[in-house]
């Protein structure tokens, strides 16, 4: 039989894992998911894995197993990027030899972070003066990426542009220039001609990935990535991809505002979670100073709203979050919640209903929290029933005054972890009063300029409003 006669292997692969199967299957028995699995042709020859393995043996990195007390740690020190809120996020600068995806939707600045991240990577100082940094876009020309750029007032050193979408030339360029950093927009965009599928495919994505992942880990050049969101919100592509990286930074936010909220979702060199703010302008991303004062707002405290200090990472913030009680017309009153979880809420008014005797049956309960910031600590609790609590007896809550501690079903106000630094941010922010259960906080870590109120039990806490 002619070899051109013979059908190729195939196989089938779930987009939402990347698991690999033998037949055809409407969901994947690996990880539940009912997206019926995507069929694909098996690879000819050495995988993307195995072929790209050639870099770990040139560079001499993995050559044999090392014992744990000859390997140096401190002879790979974290580079600063120059940009101080991603530099946050990832934990104190890039690690070498690191890989960070960074997904967002739409117009949330991806490419436009990156290019001052290139810029600011192109003017290093010192013996590393000269050594270029590597920008490859798969989705646009070098012309566009120069005309972005001049729109930014960027002016890097040397900035290498490299327009290309297959993974060899990429890589065989990289292995020439020898960059400082490598940025790829996007990792969707890419392939490698020896595996079956479209640029953006399961097998595409994963090999892919796969390939610059270990040319950062044998060169030690830091590798960023750009990912695009389904319309769910998650990253496009399988989950291996998050598994394959090192870090995972996603914006979050509102588009509409004028800010936009970077967060570690994973970071094996860090703490996730952290969580890094910048302001869109006509210049690009603006890192913000004082993000507290950004979600905190200003004016006077309307009834319906409490100030409460919620830890990102390693970052206390300041945020508002409002309540607003609405007359019912339905069997099943709405609790609906922007920024804060709405089944944490439904446990907390019926805690607020057991502790006080107040009652929400038919009621509607809205809660938000002020500049798109997302809350999900229970330290917010008690700032939560304070806002409800305002909002119903029509009364502000006491100016100058953030509410700190989480809530128990028996209705206990519990402490807060980190409440010294909680509390010094309140008040360099200027505020006087704290409602809180101060069990572990010793005395010299309370701010002077703070007033304490301890609570231990909800009902105590609540009565201090409009008091």
């Amino acid at each position: 039989m002619p070899r051109s006669a013979v059908r190729r292997k195939t196989r089938f692969a779930c987009s939402a894992c990347g698991q690999d199967f033998g037949r055809w299957m409407g969901y994947c028995p690996s990880c539940g998911s009912r997206t019926p699995l995507v069929e694909e042709a098996a690879p000819r020859g050495t995988s993307a894995k195995g072929g790209w393995r050639g870099f770990a043996s040139a560079a001499g990195r993995i050559a044999e197993p090392v014992a744990w007390n000859d390997v140096d740690a401190a002879a790979t020190p974290r580079r600063p990027l120059g940009i101080g809120e991603l530099d946050r996020v990832l934990g104190g600068g890039v690690v070498p030899g690191s890989a960070v995806l960074v997904a967002g939707e739409p117009g949330a600045g991806k490419s436009t972070l990156l290019l001052q991240l290139a810029a600011a990577a192109a003017k290093p100082a010192g013996s590393a003066s000269g050594v270029p940094v590597l920008y490859v876009s798969g989705e646009e020309s070098e012309q566009q990426i120069r005309m972005r750029g001049d729109r930014l007032g960027l002016q890097p050193e040397s900035l290498r542009l490299y327009c290309e979408t297959e993974i060899p030339r990429i890589l065989d360029a990289a292995a020439k220039i020898r960059p400082r950093l490598l940025i790829l927009d996007s990792i969707q965009c890419v392939h490698l001609p020896e595996v079956s599928g479209a640029p953006g495919a399961v097998a595409q994505v994963r090999e892919s990935a796969a390939a610059l992942v270990v040319y950062a880990k044998s060169t030690g050049t830091p590798v960023f990535l750009i990912g695009h969101v389904n319309k769910e919100g998650s990253i496009a592509g399988p989950r291996t991809l998050e598994h394959l990286v090192d870090t995972v930074l996603h914006f979050e936010g509102d588009r509409r505002q004028p800010h936009r909220l970077l967060r570690a979702v994973k970071n094996r060199f860090g703490a996730a979670g952290e969580l890094g703010v910048f302001d869109m302008t006509g210049k690009g991303l603006v890192p913000v100073r004082n993000p507290s004062r950004l979600f905190l707002g200003g004016g006077a405290r309307a009834p319906g709203s409490a100030v409460v200090c919620t830890l990102e990472g390693t970052r206390p913030l300041l945020a508002e979050i409002q309540a607003l009680l609405a007359e019912s017309p339905l069997a099943y009153p709405r609790r609906v919640t922007v920024g804060f979880d709405s089944g944490r809420l439904a446990v907390l008014l019926a805690v607020l209903e057991s502790a006080l005797g107040a009652g929400f049956a038919r009621a509607d309960v809205y809660v938000s929290v002020s500049g798109g910031l997302a809350v999900n600590e229970p330290a917010a609790d008690l700032g939560l029933l304070a806002a409800v609590v305002s909002r119903r007896r029509g009364e502000p809550a006491p100016p100058d005054t953030v509410f700190l501690g989480e809530v128990g079903l028996s209705g206990e106000v519990r402490p807060v972890h980190r409440a010294a630094d909680r509390l010094r941010e309140a008040a360099r922010l200027g505020l006087r009063r704290a409602v809180l259960n101060p069990e572990g906080l010793r005395p010299e870590e309370r701010p002077a300029a703070i007033e304490l109120a301890p609570v231990r039990a909800l009902a105590p806490a609540l009565d201090r409003i409009a008091r």
